[in-house]
């Protein structure tokens, strides 16, 4: 089930799983996906009334072409008034890109969020730390630069989005995106201005991605006290990631005090398709459990 609901003056098109009356759980998509990337894992959340934005510049929703409207504060803006619509506070479950704007939820407006769960996603301090130092995660964040390339959008785009295929791919399992599934995909990506504005995330982005080898010096890595995360946090991490890499949890209580990790053996990046049964099991017992 879908709607289109207005936000500071915006169109934004949410998809919504399980019954009207459940308490709501919001999920939090990444690139280059759109909110009913979430269908496996809230369809397995019968005791919730999940809810996934296509989040500005994707589907359905909202999609101004400048750089200048993807800065972070303009993205959380956007989901935090869509967590008063709702009724605040919310648990919120992120992956990838998602992640970075349910961690700017959980720092900058705390009132709102009363869990936080992320899946292969990264928190600004430690993954500034990681992709200044020239080591392991700069090399693999490489395809940052092509992203943020003015010609990003005309590559990615040709052949049937060929391009944007094989860099959401790159040495990892795939099997997912095939058939009818594949099919939405590429209805989302095509859309007027889409591409555009999903790749402008990463233009706005104030990331520096070293060279492999060639650390950044004094990069601004955001301080434990500037990005503290107070509420519950669970982190689940499908260990095969070839983009974001381990390394980035390393230290990560030091942001997020409150924290328990669940490593996953025999997943990577794409983990809530791979896994979407375990994903749920263990979604929906720390929920409980942190009730």
């Amino acid at each position: 089930m879908g709607e289109t609901v207005t936000l500071n003056g915006q169109p934004f098109h949410l998809h919504q799983w399980g019954p009207a009356d459940a308490p709501p759980l919001l999920m939090l998509h990444g690139f280059p996906e759109y909110g009913g990337a979430w269908a496996g894992v809230a369809s397995r959340l019968p005791l919730w009334r999940c809810i996934a934005p296509d989040q500005r510049g994707y589907g359905g929703s909202y999609c101004p072409q400048d750089v200048a409207d993807y800065d972070l504060r303009s993205l959380v803006g956007d989901m935090a008034t869509l967590i008063e619509r709702i009724g605040a506070p919310v648990p919120v479950v992120a992956h990838d890109w998602g992640a970075v704007v349910g961690y700017g939820l959980a720092m900058w407006r705390p009132d709102l969020v009363s869990r936080l769960i992320v899946l292969n996603g990264a928190h600004p301090g430690p993954f500034q730390r990681d992709a200044a130092a020239g080591g392991a995660q700069s090399a693999a964040l490489s395809y940052i630069a092509y992203l943020r390339d003015p010609r990003a959008e005309e590559r990615l785009s040709r052949d049937g989005f060929a391009k944007l295929q094989k860099l959401f791919a790159e040495g990892m399992d795939m099997s997912w995106l095939t058939g009818e599934t594949l099919a939405v995909y590429l209805d989302a990506w095509s859309r007027p201005g889409r591409l555009r504005g999903m790749v402008n995330w990463y233009r706005a982005s104030p990331l520096q991605v070293a060279q492999p080898g060639q650390p950044i010096e004094n990069p601004h890595v955001l301080s434990p006290r500037a990005g503290h995360v107070a509420c519950p946090h669970l982190v689940i991490w499908g260990q095969g990631d070839k983009a974001l890499l381990e390394g980035c949890l390393d230290g990560l209580e030091a942001w997020c005090p409150d924290l328990k990790v669940h490593r996953v053996a025999g997943a990577d990046h794409w983990i809530c398709h791979q896994k979407p049964d375990l994903v749920a099991r263990l979604i929906g017992e720390w929920l409980r459990e942190r009730g």
